[in-house]
């Protein structure tokens, strides 16, 4: 799929960067309350299923495992809608990709009450819950490239920040798109930093049901503006 033309996508910066928020919540989430996995960045759960692979203390696979197979599933399902709404309007495919993420996250909220965190009791909810996280950033991270919004990948920061440097003029260049880069970091570590005081003081509940109203009206706004009635083409 081709991203809808440069003029039309000018809302689209600003609901990336408030995903981005949502983003650090979610990592918040994972890490501190589910026992350091991630849902949003799977090169961490590559790196921590090496760890478990050898034996180190502190890791299993499981969890990486199955947070690594929801987000393949929920990138694929997310492949699959963005060829479905080929041609139709942007708005449309905005709204149903928030509201399936917005579900995912509302239904993980319900499997977190009661949760003991310390413990990561009782367990069957635990699994649920990196699934369920894992599964709308899998469908998050597939539908944003699909978009091919510059530096606004809204999960990972790694070639942000490497363009951000490579990129400066202390390197030689132009320093092009910095604004957007670093609204990117600071966004992601926004959210962190709020996720890690709700989930330390009150628990999963509320960043999770958080992150998803923060993905549902922040789409909503986006799709009232004019620009978002452009076609999605294939």
């Amino acid at each position: 799929m081709t991203p809808p033309p440069a003029t039309s996508a000018a809302p689209l910066p600003w609901l990336l960067l408030l995903l981005s928020v949502t983003t650090g919540l979610v990592d918040a989430i994972s890490v501190l309350g589910l026992g350091k996995v991630f849902t949003a960045n799977m090169t961490g759960n590559v790196v921590f299923l090496g760890f478990a692979a050898s034996g180190a203390p502190d890791f299993r696979v499981a969890p990486y495992l199955v947070a690594i197979a929801a987000f393949l599933v929920g990138a694929a399902v997310a492949g699959r809608m963005g060829k479905a709404h080929a041609g139709g309007s942007l708005r449309r495919w905005l709204l149903t990709s928030a509201t399936i993420e917005a579900a995912l996250l509302c239904i993980a909220a319900v499997f977190a009450v009661g949760l003991d965190i310390a413990a990561g009791t009782p367990e069957p909810n635990v699994y649920a819950i990196i699934a369920l996280t894992a599964l709308a950033m899998g469908y998050r991270n597939a539908t944003i490239r699909q978009l091919k919004i510059p530096d606004l990948t809204t999960t990972v920061l790694t070639l942000t920040l490497t363009g951000l440097a490579a990129d400066s003029r202390l390197a030689g260049g132009e320093s092009p798109n910095w604004a957007r880069r670093l609204g990117s970091v600071a966004a992601i570590f926004a959210g962190a930093a709020l996720g890690a005081l709700l989930v330390t003081r009150i628990g999963l509940v509320v960043p999770l049901v958080l992150a998803g109203a923060m993905v549902l009206a922040g789409t909503l706004a986006c799709a009232l503006h004019p620009a978002a009635a452009a076609p999605a083409r294939g």
